[in-house]
């Protein structure tokens, strides 16, 4: 019997598309991103945690792939970087919003009802101790709480809730995935240095009953301090991406 690819198998009915946590993971999204452009390939919605919510949320408010990739490889330290007293996170955060706030008002996208494409980001509930999707209200800060990693960035207070990275719990968006939902999952491993804080991270992730899973080993690291390795990064998660969808399902 012959096996769709799993270009064709992408094509046949609407799929979600879920991108997953992983530190400054959104370079590799962002070449997953531009292979599923240049197959032609859009989702219905969109899920993202962390860099899949900033690479996730970015081109579903209408940016292309390869305006996202342009965005990403001039990115600078400098950009993002603004230390201040130690209130819960090494930076405060204040030019990381700036930042998404410039890319979002040139495409006059304020709130997660006007991207183009249906977007959940999943964020850590602080008060709650829970995961959540958030797929309405401002856009903007649901990107960074999504990308509020611990240590790293202070809290992230919004709507009278103090919210973190969503992959404190849920690095795959899961939680904003209905039963049965037809998707493809962009799984990167967790090798930053809060790995330790993720808990409740579900193993063994594979291909299932209207499930399709990416994992790409050996991605390039990219760090605020190796940035130089994003182009990199990128390039191996446009290759992967591009060799699965021409492998068979």
């Amino acid at each position: 019997m012959t096996h769709a690819s799993n270009r064709e198998w992408l094509a046949a009915e609407p799929f979600t598309l879920a991108l997953s946590a992983g530190f400054f993971g959104f370079f590799a999204h962002t070449g997953v991103l531009q292979a599923l452009e240049e197959a032609g390939l859009s989702p219905r919605r969109i899920v993202g945690v962390s860099a899949g919510a900033l690479a996730g949320g970015l081109w579903a408010s209408g940016l292309s792939a390869t305006e996202l990739a342009e965005e990403l490889l001039r990115l600078r330290r400098a950009d993002f970087w603004d230390p201040g007293l130690p209130l819960g996170g090494l930076l405060k955060g204040g030019k990381f919003a700036a930042k998404l706030r410039s890319l979002l008002d040139d495409r006059g996208v304020r709130k997660v009802e006007d991207c183009r494409l249906p977007f959940a980001a999943v964020v850590y509930d602080v008060g709650s101790r829970r995961v959540r999707a958030v797929d309405q209200g401002p856009l903007g800060p649901a990107i960074q709480a999504s990308c509020t990693v611990p240590l790293m960035f202070r809290p992230l207070r919004h709507e009278g809730r103090l919210l973190l990275d969503g992959g404190v719990a849920d690095r795959l968006g899961l939680c904003a995935l209905k039963p049965g939902e037809r998707a493809l999952h962009h799984a990167l491993r967790s090798r930053s240095p809060w790995r330790g804080l993720s808990a409740g991270v579900p193993h063994g992730l594979s291909d299932g009953p209207g499930r399709k899973v990416l994992m790409v080993d050996d991605l390039p690291r990219v760090t605020p301090f190796r940035l130089d390795a994003g182009p990199a990064a990128l390039r191996s998660g446009h290759a992967a991406m591009t060799a699965w969808l021409a492998g068979r399902s």
